[in-house]
């Protein structure tokens, strides 16, 4: 194994009476990607909080490249060589600035950088740290003007551009496109190859077959397993990581009832090829493909945030054409969007009220909220999803990125629906929370059509009756989920066979 560049013994880190680190040891070594899973609670956070100047830790130690390690801000950490790049896309960027600033916010904020602005110069060498990420952007447009995997990638060109010792990157490619995670790849590849320590939190199989080295398990504050070389065990990963084994997902695929949306026609956009579609009630239908296939353009036609090219479409039998979701929510058309932080959760709202929030009306008398009413529908839920809080009264942001998750599908499963749109509702939560969450999807879709868009293909395998591969935003190809040809649907996918790892292809970790 290459040198040590991170060791971590006998960490503890406690909130109250809350001990979230245990005696954690952990060595990083150069050269090295080490994927780090763990279920919501495990400590992942906190872990990475301590490495990168957030918390301090109670006890033990931490070295790096053999000198203590100890930073007290995250400036601290960038300094020393250890720079993190957070899941949560807001962390890594500033949206009211434009791209060079974006890339060189750092630099601009160093005490010594001087009054006056360089805008010539930080322009240059914006543009050189673009052109060593292979970012084709215009550095001088604002970061609010760009898509959600471009803020992304201008994250990680910034954390790049510091010349870490040990990168941290926490879900990278959850907004990424499989071109652009393919260029992540080689960067990290890159950086590997020049001795740096990488920390990739994970749980998408298609990252860790593609770019682990070695995997390490974390439960319950401690670590649980780790496993190397050139057979790396995902099933025992994931086992350590949640203590117990996890049993094939076997599907029992039930009888469709009426037709509840009826489609001809389609055409999403003036250029793509035209489309049939049919789903019934107490179907779940996966939608997948690459980031750009058009399943999100599907997914907003069908809740009134875009307008098709051309087409028909038709909820129970009568025309359908909203003009906007408060439209399509009256038809019983409800819609859980991607990007939870941005486009879902509200952050000054409670639990309670970021459930209750698209149907205040029906909680509600002469413009007061009957808040016993609200308070019985959260619990209500927070029970049959098994939300981790201490209370409905919970603020958003207090819980888990997991927790949050099941908050927002738990908004749209208070009420009855004809058909459900779930847009990427597993983004960003551990594997035991996405069991969770598939469980509840599947066990209360009777009487309803399902439509779940996922760019993950076991995520498709773990909830659907039926799989759709979407590509150039139109429908290509269909299968029905029971004894499955993964290469099949991932050549579907692709439109390619999928490169031999060397590696037997698995549908789930388990």
């Amino acid at each position: 194994m290459s040198e040590t560049v991170c060791n971590l013994r006998g960490v503890e880190k406690s909130f109250g009476d809350n001990r979230v680190l245990k005696q954690l040891n952990l060595l990083l070594p150069g050269g090295t990607v080490t994927v780090l899973m763990g279920a919501n609670g495990a400590g992942k956070s906190t872990l990475v909080k301590i490495l990168s100047g957030v918390h301090a830790l109670d006890a033990g130690s931490v070295t790096l490249l053999g000198k203590q390690f100890s930073p007290s801000t995250p400036s601290e950490a960038i300094r020393a060589g250890v720079v993190t790049v957070h899941q949560n896309i807001n962390d890594g960027v500033i949206p009211d600035l434009d791209v060079a600033s974006n890339l060189l916010i750092d630099r601009l904020a160093e005490p010594n950088y001087g009054f006056l602005l360089k805008r010539r110069q930080n322009y240059a060498d914006a543009e050189r740290i673009a052109s060593q990420m292979g970012l084709a952007l215009n550095v001088r447009q604002r970061v609010s003007e760009l898509g959600v995997a471009d803020r992304q990638l201008i994250a990680i060109a910034r954390a790049m551009a510091h010349d870490p010792k040990l990168l941290i990157l926490d879900e990278p490619t959850s907004s990424l496109s499989a071109s652009e995670a393919e260029r992540l790849f080689r960067l990290i590849e890159r950086l590997s190859a020049r001795g740096v320590a990488v920390l990739y939190i994970s749980h998408r199989m298609s990252d860790i077959r593609r770019i682990a080295d070695r995997i390490v398990s974390m439960r319950d504050g401690e670590i649980s397993g780790v496993f190397e070389g050139d057979n790396l065990d995902y099933e025992g990963a994931v086992n350590a990581m949640l203590g117990h084994r996890m049993s094939d997902i076997d599907l029992e695929i039930g009888e469709p009832g009426k037709p509840v949306l009826d489609i001809s026609d389609l055409r999403l956009l003036p250029t793509s090829k035209a489309f049939d579609f049919q789903l019934a009630e107490n179907e779940i239908v996966a939608i997948t493909g690459l980031l750009g296939s058009g399943k999100t353009a599907f997914a907003q036609c069908l809740f009134g945030l875009a307008t098709p090219s051309q087409g028909q479409i038709q909820v129970d039998g009568r025309d359908y054409a909203p003009t906007n979701p408060k439209a399509a929510i009256a038809r019983g058309v409800f819609m859980s969007p991607k990007d939870r932080a941005n486009n879902a959760v509200v952050a000054d709202f409670n639990l309670a009220h970021n459930i209750t929030v698209p149907f205040l009306s029906r909680y509600s008398s002469l413009s007061f909220l009957n808040r016993s009413k609200e308070r019985v529908t959260a619990t209500t839920m927070i029970e049959a999803l098994s939300i981790v809080c201490q209370s409905e009264t919970d603020g958003i942001n207090t819980l888990s990125g997991g927790n949050q998750q099941k908050v927002m599908l738990a908004r749209w499963l208070a009420e009855e629906c004809r058909l459900l749109l779930l847009d990427e509702p597993f983004q960003g939560v551990d594997i035991r929370a996405r069991r969770d969450i598939g469980r509840k999807i599947r066990e209360t879709a009777k009487n309803r059509a399902t439509l779940v868009f996922v760019s993950e293909l076991d995520e498709a395998l773990e909830v659907a009756d039926r799989i759709i591969v979407m590509t150039e935003h139109s429908m290509s190809a269909e299968f029905v989920n029971q004894n499955v040809d993964l290469n099949e649907i991932l050549t579907a996918v692709t439109g390619s066979a999928p490169e031999d790892t060397g590696r037997p292809a698995k549908a789930a970790f388990a």
